[in-house]
């Protein structure tokens, strides 16, 4: 189970999100005393139920989290506000830290960077893009069921991506033949004014046609329309598919979260990719 928690002390307050499935932490956003945030973490932190701990930190204080122990592992440009944000991370176990895949993602990421960016053909007539409704949960449980055996979040979970819907969630889908065989959504931050793109899955024998960039490129103009500029991924650092379509997209590598969450079939490394909405064309 993931929650979140607003822990205010007298030196600082910080938005604390704490997934237990992934085994991790976040600290989501904090102001006032890192050494105090970072003793009070230390103290009533499970170390054995959370090896990895994550902070999304300002420019202002990267010294100080680092000279605690915490490593830069990716930066999202733009996230709080227009301001960057620097992604700290701190292991409490070496297994970890440690990843065993380190040369193949980064031979795969050198190849993904070699690609020319590109455009993308046109949809057949017979298919059908638009925004998820929450009729569609049904449907998309089953898709994200038959992609990933694990995954971060439940999206195999009917109830769970009804109440996404209800919520007003922005995902889009490509249906053929009232089939749902690929969708994408976009987690906006509206105090922040950023956007994680996320839940990509594509049934595989559609995984030819480039589908992505049509739900992705539909979520920025919709990103777009409300004033939110800065959009990011983290995506499967194994994946070509993936990263290679970010890329063609103008989205630009900005790190690797090691072994951040659990996904498609384990803990996997993450590629984060960011770009400025506002510097696009469309």
């Amino acid at each position: 189970m993931a929650k979140q928690e607003n822990i205010c002390q007298p030196t600082f307050a910080m938005t604390l999100f704490l997934d237990e499935g992934n085994k991790r932490l976040r600290i989501d956003d904090y102001r006032g005393k890192v050494n105090d945030i970072y003793s009070y973490m230390c103290k009533e932190i499970d170390k054995a139920m959370y090896e990895k701990w994550i902070i999304k930190a300002r420019a202002e204080h990267l010294l100080d989290w680092m000279s605690l122990g915490f490593s830069l592992e990716a930066t999202v440009p733009y996230y709080f506000n227009g301001s960057d944000a620097y992604l700290l991370c701190y292991y409490t176990s070496q297994s970890r830290r440690d990843s065993g895949e380190t040369l193949k993602e980064t031979e795969l990421l050198q190849d993904v960077l070699n690609l020319p960016t590109s455009g993308y053909s046109p949809l057949s007539n017979q298919l059908i893009m638009r925004r998820a409704i929450s009729s569609d949960a049904k449907q998309l449980s089953q898709l994200y069921r038959q992609i990933f055996t694990v995954y971060p979040t439940p999206l195999y979970e009917e109830e769970y991506l009804s109440s996404l819907l209800q919520d007003d969630n922005l995902f889009y889908i490509i249906v053929d033949k009232n089939d749902i065989v690929s969708a994408a959504s976009a987690e906006i931050d509206y105090v922040y004014h950023n956007a994680e793109l996320t839940d990509c899955a594509t049934l595989p024998a559609y995984r030819k046609y480039g589908f992505m960039k049509h739900l992705l490129s539909a979520l920025e103009a919709e990103l777009k329309q409300r004033h939110i500029f800065c959009a990011y991924t983290i995506a499967r650092a194994l994946s070509f598919g993936m990263n290679a379509a970010f890329h063609q997209l103008g989205y630009i590598y900005t790190g690797r979260l090691t072994n951040n969450c659990y996904i498609y079939k384990s803990l996997e490394d993450m590629n984060v990719w960011v770009k400025d909405l506002s510097k696009s064309k469309g």
